[in-house]
């Protein structure tokens, strides 16, 4: 009977273990990372218990068959703790220019931390070249 009750602990152990991994990996480990460049549109304050930043991104249009233009927006969050994205992308809002957005990619989305995967990590301002 001990025998089965260390295996049962052992397993329970492991399990738990492996639980804290696999939460530990969503939570810290990127998918991918990369940059995307358009007009911020939008960044709001959203949730009833947790509150993330989302906000979309205008990255311009692309023309279909018929020739009309359909717009493509990009859908992005702000971990809360990042305030100076977050004034900069009001500054981009409010100067109505055009941004680079540098984002990390996370495997899975989690509620608490944002609504998207793609979380943003620097903002840089574009310049037109001529």
């Amino acid at each position: 009977m001990d025998f089965l009750k260390k295996i049962l602990l052992w397993i329970i152990g492991l399990s738990i273990t492996a639980g804290v991994i696999i939460v530990l990996f969503a939570l810290y480990a990127n998918f991918s990372d990369g940059k995307r460049a358009g007009e911020v549109i939008k960044i709001s304050k959203k949730g009833y218990i947790f509150k993330t930043y989302e906000g979309q991104l205008n990255t311009g249009g692309f023309g279909d068959m018929d020739g009309d233009i359909t717009s493509s927006i990009w859908h992005f969050s702000v971990k809360r703790d990042n305030q100076e994205v977050l004034d900069q992308l009001d500054n981009a809002i409010d100067g109505g220019y055009r941004v680079k957005l540098y984002y990390d990619e996370k495997y899975i989305k989690v509620p608490f931390l944002g609504e998207t995967k793609y979380f943003v990590t620097k903002v840089e301002k574009v310049t037109m070249s001529k």
